[in-house]
Order: structure tokens, then C-alpha cells, then sequence
């Protein structure tokens, strides 16, 4: 018999899950500012965003100074190594300026996902997905046809990384 606190723990991380999966479906148009947008890459080249449009995707908004980023981004790289092989793409936007700093940071945390950087935008371009409050850690699953199928303003746990991959290649 499982104790009633460890059984209500249960319910409420489903009805997240289950609420997770289902927060994007009303800024579902957004999706269009993230491929209209020019990010650069940790490499200091232009990178259209346009090029990821039809494939399902975990967008990751971050900083090198957001603790709860930090603490996500060995996640992120566990959701790009288990759905890869499905089709989905993890795309970490740093809200960062400096190429060097970031590709430093990069080989620190062994992120082995896509990195691209703002520069300058990225406040707005995550406010375009939904995120009002422009807080870090910010999460956008997109299913293949562009629609945003998931979105959290915070870090992801494991189960919510799994639901939203899992929403995003359906």
C-alpha cells in the first residue's frame, strides 16, 4: 500500500505532466517568430532559424550565470541523445553576447546539442513563445507542423524532458 503523501506526490506530477503537455497549445502561432529568427552560432556565424521549420524540436533558453540552467543542461543533453534517432532536435539559445565565452562554457558542460546564441532578441523572441515574465530556464517543445506542443518557465526535470520530446514528435 503506497502512504498517502508518496500517492498525492504521484497525482500531482501527473496532472503537471499532463498540464505540461498541454500549455503551448494556446500560443501555438508563436512558433512562426522563432523561425523567423537570426541567432548565431557558438562559432560567431549567422544561423537562420528557419532551417529547423518541419522538425520537431526542445527549444532551451538560457544564461552561463543561471544556476537552474546550469543544473537542467545535463538533461537537455540526455533528451538529444534518447530522441535523436525519432527525429527530434535540442536547440540551446543562449541569452549571451560573447561566442568565446559560450564555446568555453560548452566544452565545460560537454553540451552535445545544438548552441546558438541571441545576442541581441532574445528577451523578445522568448516573450514571442510565450514566456511573459522573460525568465531563465525557458522550454519550448514544437511538433513538425510548428505548433508548440509544450512550454515551462523553469528548469525541466527528466519525466517533463521525456513528456515534451514525446509531444513534440507526435
Amino acid at each position: 500500500m503506497i502512504d498517502p503523501v508518496r500517492k498525492l506526490a504521484l497525482v500531482i506530477r501527473r496532472f503537471f505532466v499532463l498540464a505540461l503537455l498541454f500549455a503551448g497549445t494556446a500560443h501555438a502561432a508563436g512558433s512562426d517568430a522563432l523561425f523567423a529568427g537570426k541567432l548565431v552560432s557558438s562559432e560567431d556565424k549567422p544561423v537562420a532559424l528557419e532551417a529547423f521549420r518541419g522538425k520537431p524540436l526542445i527549444v532551451n533558453f538560457w544564461a552561463r550565470w543561471c544556476a537552474p540552467c546550469r543544473v537542467e543542461i545535463p538533461e537537455l543533453i540526455k533528451t538529444q541523445e534518447k530522441f535523436a534517432k525519432r527525429g527530434l532536435t535540442v536547440i540551446g539559445i543562449g541569452l549571451e553576447d560573447k561566442a568565446e565565452s559560450v564555446r568555453d562554457f560548452m566544452k565545460a558542460y560537454e553540451m552535445s546539442y545544438t548552441v546558438l546564441l541571441a545576442k541581441t532578441g532574445g528577451i523578445e523572441l522568448m516573450q514571442a513563445l510565450g514566456n511573459t515574465r522573460a525568465g531563465l530556464p525557458f522550454t519550448v517543445a514544437i511538433g513538425p507542423k510548428g505548433n508548440i506542443v509544450a512550454s515551462k518557465l523553469g528548469a525541466m526535470n527528466r519525466a517533463e524532458l521525456d513528456a515534451a520530446a514525446e509531444a513534440a514528435l507526435k
